[in-house]
């Protein structure tokens, strides 16, 4: 009966999900082919204002496969390109921009200023309007900068005052449950590990940290100073740092131009435009293609946690992940393609699996190698340890100053529970053969000898990684070692001791792609996505992979691990438990 009744649930919400789901997917359907027959809503051709909300969430890159497909929005490097589309566009007379309240990151930061200030050089008017900063870092006020005009809402504080990130640590509550952190890690800077094993902060892990938050404060501050045109920076960084801002406050220290609420900022945006100009979402804007016979660069992208395998999500996970089997396949496709005369790798990564980061990396040496074809990686928010690793072998490497980079480093081991599964009347016993090691993933804490095989296994790991990155680099070994360690640097640092070869975005990786390409420098190129997207009736198919039980569990633990920070330590713990030595660098949350 419990069966039956199991699968009525589970085929009435398949059929809810499909009276829903299907007119939407032929709505998706018609409205593609109704743009392609130039039917369908009209743009506007005269006079564009592009608006772009930074309130909402931009996965980095676009969706390739699985129901993510059907409801992504506009993705972050598509916003970047039409950005620069827009330049030579003469509809476009400027852009709209709504700030966020919260933080958006400051490599994002980056390159949304670098685009604006591009298209104010190509006289496009970018005027911005803030409701308030909540105190989330410089990246709110970092992205608008560079807009010419800047308003906020009456009423509305600003508090944009420095760089905090957060570690928390979890000792004392494992100590507390008997659990104990049998961890190995390479070396001292590699801090993921710190979280299990220490209370705060060890010297060398604060050592990085606060380097990298100063770091991006300073470049970040740098930039709103040159824009705002402050007479220095530390003029701005007394005014900022001296606390929250009324609104009064920012528009005499010039932070801001003037008061005025959305509606109002936004009519005199249209006006501005010009008689008949109407207002574009980003998302809705298609700028013309290039010919058919412009050359073709191929964008391959990679984004979340590095793993092994399909990188098969589910139902519901939202959680992008940059698997091995399709990214290096993609890699190889692109290569092999004879249109494609160069490659750009968009890695936005915290790094995880060295046996998947491997299988990426060798991808891209067999592109270069087999088919003579320059591979470029432009570095997200994050491009670290195993983000890192995937990257060392390309032909050039292109970070934001404040991307979050290096972490050439690795750890592995586990979380012993026995004594804490004793504590509530669980007792742990093993029978083992097939040599010592067998048993050295158990619950139990490592024996001495267990300890040693697992140093020696994550050593040959670094060492691999200190090969990789010397050859890839042109560096000395010994030189590696000493940048690596598992230290982290802000992009603009990683430039300085030869981790990367230029500060840029992704668009300036697309440059630098052409002219290692020997394609002219303002000859205009086609850009084809890897791995290709599907189209959203293949992504529908894949909506009904799951039972009822499933989906409802799924939504449960969603909903009870909902928070990130939560979700950073479960993956990890699950990963230690697995066995699995890990090349990734710790979440770091930009407050």
């Amino acid at each position: 009966m419990k069966t039956f009744i199991s699968s009525l649930l589970g085929g009435l919400v398949a059929l809810i999900l499909f009276l829903v789901l299907v007119p939407i997917v032929i709505g998706l359907g018609i409205g593609i082919m109704a743009a392609t027959s130039g039917g369908g809503n009209k743009a506007p051709t005269d006079a564009i204002v592009l608006e772009i909300d930074l309130r909402d969430d931009f996965a980095d890159q676009p969706a390739s496969s699985g129901p993510a497909v059907l409801f992504q929005t506009t993705s972050f490097i598509d916003i970047l390109g039409k950005l620069d589309a827009a330049i030579d566009d003469d509809r476009v007379k400027g852009v709209y921009i709504r700030a966020s309240e919260m933080g958006i990151g400051s490599s994002r930061a980056e390159e949304l200023r670098e685009a604006f200030l591009k298209l104010r050089a190509a006289d496009k008017f970018i005027v911005a309007h803030s409701q308030g900063m909540m105190g989330a870092g410089p990246s709110t006020l970092r992205a608008i900068s560079a807009a010419d005009e800047i308003y906020l809402q009456p009423g509305s504080d600003i508090m944009v005052n420095g760089i905090s990130l957060e570690t928390l640590f979890f000792k004392d509550l494992f100590d507390n449950l008997s659990v104990k952190a049998e961890i190995e890690q390479f070396y001292e800077y590699k801090n993921s590990p710190n979280v299990y094993k220490e209370t705060d902060y060890t010297e060398p892990h604060r050592e990085a940290m606060t380097a990298l938050a100063s770091d991006m404060w300073r470049i970040s501050l740098e930039d709103i100073a040159a824009d705002r045109g402050f007479g220095s920076v530390s003029d701005l960084k007394n005014l900022l740092e001296s606390g929250p801002l009324s609104p009064d406050e920012a528009v005499a220290g010039n932070i801001f131009d003037g008061l005025k609420w959305p509606e109002d900022a936004a009519e005199d945006v249209l006006e501005q435009a010009g008689e008949s100009a109407e207002f574009l979402p980003i998302a809705q804007y298609h700028p013309a293609l290039a010919k058919p016979t412009a050359p073709l660069i191929a964008v391959i992208g990679g984004e979340g946690a590095i793993i092994t395998g399909t990188g098969d999500q589910g139902l519901f996970s939202d959680e992008s992940v940059m698997a091995s089997d399709p990214i290096a396949e993609a890699i190889l496709k692109a290569g092999r393609d004879k249109n494609v005369e160069a490659l750009v790798f968009r890695v936005d990564s915290p790094g995880g699996s060295p046996t998947a980061s491997d299988q990426i990396w060798r991808a891209i040496e067999r592109v270069q190698d087999e088919e003579g074809k320059p591979v470029v990686v432009s570095m997200g928010s994050v491009a670290a340890s195993g983000g890192y690793y995937v990257s060392a072998g390309a032909d050039a490497i292109l970070a934001n100053r404040t991307t979050i980079t290096g972490s050439i480093g690795v750890y592995g081991g586990k979380l012993a529970i026995a004594d804490g599964l004793r504590r509530i009347g669980i007792n742990p016993s093993a029978i083992t053969v097939g040599g010592e090691f067998a048993s050295a993933f158990n619950t139990e804490t490592f024996t001495e000898a267990q300890r040693a095989e697992l140093w020696e296994s994550l050593k040959r790991t670094y060492d691999r990684f200190l090969e990789i990155v010397s050859d890839g680099r042109g560096l000395d070994t010994a030189r590696v070692h000493e940048i690596a360690k598992g230290r982290v640097w802000s992009g603009e640092a990683a430039k300085q001791i030869g981790l990367v070869n230029e500060t840029g975005g992704y668009i300036d990786a697309i440059a630098k792609a052409k002219e290692l390409a020997g394609i002219e420098a303002g000859t205009k190129v086609r850009v084809k996505l890897y791995p290709t997207p599907e189209n959203p009736f293949q992504a529908f198919s894949e909506l009904f992979g799951a039972s009822a039980e499933s989906a409802e569990a799924a939504a449960t633990l969603n909903q009870v691990l909902g928070d990130e920070r939560f979700q950073t330590l479960l993956k990890e713990s699950l990963a230690l438990q697995k066995g699995g030595t890990q090349m990734s660098t710790p979440e770091i949350r930009e407050n």
